[in-house]
């Protein structure tokens, strides 16, 4: 029988047979992650900056939910996200644990480090995988770490390093560091200095920014006296609210740039990228929130997205099998970042470049060229596993 023949056998056969087909084939399983937030009271601040958007992370949430249905669907994988926004801590607390023993295995949490250290104990006997969008602070990667949080935020430390390794690597190497008097701002500021041993940076000088006149009207009088001291090649601000830090910019004693909290600034996200296919993420943002995504909306979309991911890659839909899976060293994730995002195995961070941009444009990314690391480059970022009490890896998720 010729070629052309049996080919037609096979097509007519296949017609024939019957169109059947199983239950099993169209049933759609239905996947749960819960989003809760904590919406706290904005300060007045004594600058016009531009407020964080009031839902930032929730919008990048929904997309990742958007996502993740866009190729779950083929996989018989559908998303939905819980939502809960409250001024109320304990109404949070109350809602995660409801939506835990509804069976819901993931949430993902905007809160504050105390906040979030709470729930996770209130959560450690049910098994559900918390995820870290909201906290940068070092102490959950360093020291009060919990076996059933992971971190999709970067911490304060790897923002300090990423921009230590850009001012080295322009041989910036003298800083003047000015913080402001709110706790982040101290916590900032303690990242810098740390920054500073690292790499060998040298902070020639301090200084706190404790007044609190308008410096809308004052800064080009009281801002070139502040910062007159010993000469420095860059001033870095810790002011993360926003209080003064804009006006530093163009009134220094010497002319230098800027960098921190303000002018050139580390980041995990910002409307800047577009490289690596991430022109398309901006997209849909944009079109789900009508503005920019940041770097917290970054962070609840890559949580929901890791969620997504790992389930398409054989993952059991279950916190701590999940959490497992997460952590180890096999799994990769695609974060339009120009290489594979994974988890640190003993303190549940995700390893990520942080982005250097100034309001308008994209700058650097680190870790910069030449930066080595015996196992990934990725670690010169934040707390290495030696300078790290945790061992989350090794407790176990509760």
């Amino acid at each position: 029988m010729s070629l052309c023949k049996r080919l037609f056998t096979l097509l007519a056969v296949s017609l024939l047979l019957p169109m059947t087909v199983s239950a099993a084939d169209t049933e759609i399983r239905n996947i749960e992650i819960g989003y809760l937030q904590l919406q706290l009271p904005k300060p007045p601040l004594l600058s016009n900056i531009l407020p964080d958007p009031d839902d930032s992370g929730l919008q990048g949430a929904r997309v990742g939910i958007s996502d993740n249905n866009a190729g779950g669907r083929f996989l018989g994988l559908h998303y939905d996200v819980k939502e809960l926004v409250s001024t109320d801590k304990e109404a949070l607390f109350t809602q995660g644990r409801q939506w835990a023993d509804q069976g819901i295995q993931y949430l993902v949490v905007n809160l504050p480090a105390a906040e979030l250290t709470t729930l996770a104990q209130q959560l450690s006997d049910t098994g559900v995988l918390l995820f870290n969008a909201g906290s940068p602070d070092d102490s959950l990667r360093i020291s009060n770490c919990s076996a059933n949080v992971l971190h999709t935020l970067p911490s304060r430390a790897m923002l300090g390093d990423a921009l230590a390794q850009w001012l080295i690597s322009k041989k910036l190497k003298r800083w003047l560091l000015i913080t402001g008097t709110r706790p982040e701002d101290k916590l900032y500021a303690d990242a810098i200095r740390r920054a500073a041993k690292r790499f060998g940076g040298k902070i020639v000088a301090e200084k706190d920014w404790t007044f609190d006149s308008d410096l809308r009207r004052s800064a080009q009088a009281e801002v070139p006296l502040f910062t007159q001291t010993t000469e420095y090649d860059v001033v870095i601000v810790a002011d993360e609210k926003g209080d003064f830090g804009e006006y530093v910019l163009y009134n220094t004693w010497y002319p230098r740039p800027v960098v921190g909290t303000q002018g050139l600034t580390p980041v995990a996200w910002h409307r800047a990228v577009e490289q690596w296919g991430a022109a398309q993420l901006q997209s849909r943002f944009e079109k789900q929130a009508n503005r920019w995504m940041n770097s917290v909306d970054y962070a609840a979309w890559a949580a929901v997205r890791t969620v997504g991911e790992a389930l398409s890659q054989g993952a059991d839909n279950s916190g701590p099998k999940m959490r497992n899976f997460l952590l180890n060293k096999d799994f990769q994730f695609a974060g339009f970042k120009g290489r594979k995002l994974t988890f640190r195995d003993w303190n549940g961070q995700m390893r990520q470049p942080i982005e250097l941009v100034q309001p308008r444009a994209l700058i650097s990314q680190s870790p910069q060229e030449g930066y080595l690391h015996p196992t990934n480059e990725l670690d010169t970022l934040g707390y290495d596993k030696p300078e790290s009490q945790c061992r989350i890896s090794e407790s176990g998720a509760k």
